[in-house]
């Protein structure tokens, strides 16, 4: 009996753990870094709500719906940790991207190398306003728009942790007719960004097309 306790209140404290991390922080309970705490230790909780479960499952007088609720809890809590994982070591640890491809890293180029600058058969002032829809579409905080410059500034909030990240648009004639829009997608906080950047950046390219 107490191992079917033992693995109910792990896989409780692990969904807890999971849940609470990005909202926390999100919501200004505690700092980003917390929040990046608790996604692990959710992690570990899920582990040994797991083990715990898996084992209770093979004594044939303890398995019951309870430790198969508490297996299912802590697959739950363990799969979104080693996602997030997965995707930050996939790719180097930078959180500034950008189209100019001349002024990018070369672990952005090396990483990345479908980020390149974007062309348009409009002129840029047609181009500036569709930049400005796909931008609102994404749900983008507009902050500053500038269509004479053909510059927007714009915020972007990230989902579970609410980081704000800054996004620059500038859109000028290019070479021949047509225009270049080029992006820029920045990290207020942290190393590394999971790929997030890269991935805003593809995302409105897409709905420029």
């Amino acid at each position: 009996m107490w191992l079917r306790f033992l693995a109910l209140g792990l896989g409780a404290a692990a969904l807890a753990t999971l849940l609470a991390s990005g909202p926390g922080a999100r919501l200004g309970l505690w700092d980003w870094r917390l929040g990046l705490g608790l996604l692990r230790y959710a992690a570990y909780l899920g582990i040994a709500a797991t083990a715990v479960s898996l084992v209770g499952l093979l004594i044939p007088r303890t398995r019951g719906r309870a430790l198969v609720l508490a297996l299912l809890l802590g697959i739950a809590s363990l799969a979104p940790p080693l996602m997030f994982q997965r995707q930050a070591r996939a790719v180097p640890p930078i959180n500034d991207i950008t189209t100019e491809t001349e002024a990018a890293s070369k672990g952005q180029r090396d990483a990345y190398p479908d980020i390149q600058p974007i062309t348009l058969a409009e002129p840029p002032q047609k181009a500036f306003e569709r930049a400005l829809a796909a931008a609102q579409a994404m749900g983008w905080e507009i902050v500053a728009r500038d269509p004479a410059a053909g510059r927007i500034e714009a915020v972007d909030t990230t989902f579970w942790f609410g980081f704000r990240d800054d996004v620059m648009v500038r859109i000028a004639a290019a070479p021949g007719g047509g225009s270049r829009v080029d992006v820029r997608s920045k990290s207020r906080v942290g190393r590394g960004d999971a790929g997030t950047n890269a991935r805003r950046i593809r995302g409105f390219r897409e709905r420029l097309s």
